[in-house]
């Protein structure tokens, strides 16, 4: 069964690493075959926004922000990795790893 994380990226400006984490999430999952879902919240608002389905599904949940996440009530209950938004940009994988290994505590 394929194991499921959910995260979030956010940058103080909201522009570029932002969406340079999203991405970097997205192709280090692809290539452990972990899914993912990424909310962005930039400039331009929320982005792919998160379901009460994804957080229910999720295993855990990836906070890769430089700044305080939107609506974060959502994830009451969660088990939380709260790293900065560059953290994924320099070694997605590891933090993919860290993120599973915190849902199997």
């Amino acid at each position: 069964m394929k194991r499921k994380l959910i995260a979030v990226t956010a940058c103080a400006t909201g522009i570029a690493h932002t969406y340079m984490a999203e991405k970097a999430l997205r192709k280090a999952a692809k290539e452990m075959d972990v899914l993912i879902k990424v909310e962005t919240q930039g400039a331009t608002g929320i982005g792919n926004r998160l379901t009460e389905k994804d957080v229910q599904i999720g295993e855990a949940v990836i906070f890769a922000t430089d700044t305080k996440v939107r609506d974060s009530e959502r994830f009451d209950g969660k088990k939380i990795l709260d790293i900065n938004v560059s953290d994924p940009i320099k070694d997605a994988k590891k933090v993919i790893k860290d993120a599973l290994a915190l849902a199997d505590k």
